[in-house]
């Protein structure tokens, strides 16, 4: 058993929202590594970070994500930063997945640089969500089988990008 998707990307592109429509559409379940996380470690993600640090949080991300990959039939949303693990990266491989791209502007405005999002709370947010997308585009890419730029699309044509893409 593995997912009919995988959708990933970094904050704001729409991971969450749009895999929950093509997972309706397709009349699959749903599933966000971050809420495994959250589940599993009984606090928020900011929690997680705060309290535990980036690292704990990134591993119980990997074990999420190969968790979702071996057991989950449906749609997988990951953590826009999922994909900084080596391991990760490895496992999505031969997997159908899709990176959301969202520009920095479009990805600002979208995420209005919460408080929830740690990596973007801070001094700049604005420079740390470029720095975030400088780095990790490659690896998005890396593991993509299909990419669809967000910016300018509503959900529903995203979800339309994807399924003419492998229609």
């Amino acid at each position: 058993m593995s997912p009919r998707f995988v959708v990933l990307g970094p904050p704001g592109a729409g991971k969450t929202t749009v895999g929950q429509l093509l997972a309706q559409r397709l009349d699959l379940p749903f599933l966000d590594s971050d809420e495994v996380v959250v589940d599993k470690a009984g606090k928020s993600i900011s929690d997680l970070f705060t309290t535990d640090g980036e690292e704990v949080f990134r591993a119980l991300e990997a074990d999420a994500v190969a968790e979702g990959l071996a057991t989950h039939d449906g749609v997988l949303a990951l953590g826009g930063g999922a994909v900084l693990a080596e391991i990760t990266r490895e496992r999505l491989k031969g997997h159908p997945v899709v990176f959301l791209n969202v520009g920095m502007a479009e990805g600002v405005r979208r995420t209005g640089l919460s408080t929830a999002r740690p990596l973007l709370a801070g001094v700049n947010p604005r420079a740390t969500f470029k720095s975030l997308l400088d780095a990790r585009l490659p690896l998005y890419r890396e593991v993509a089988a299909l990419e669809v730029v967000t910016d300018n699309l509503e959900p529903d044509e995203v979800v339309d990008a994807v399924l003419a893409a492998w229609s």
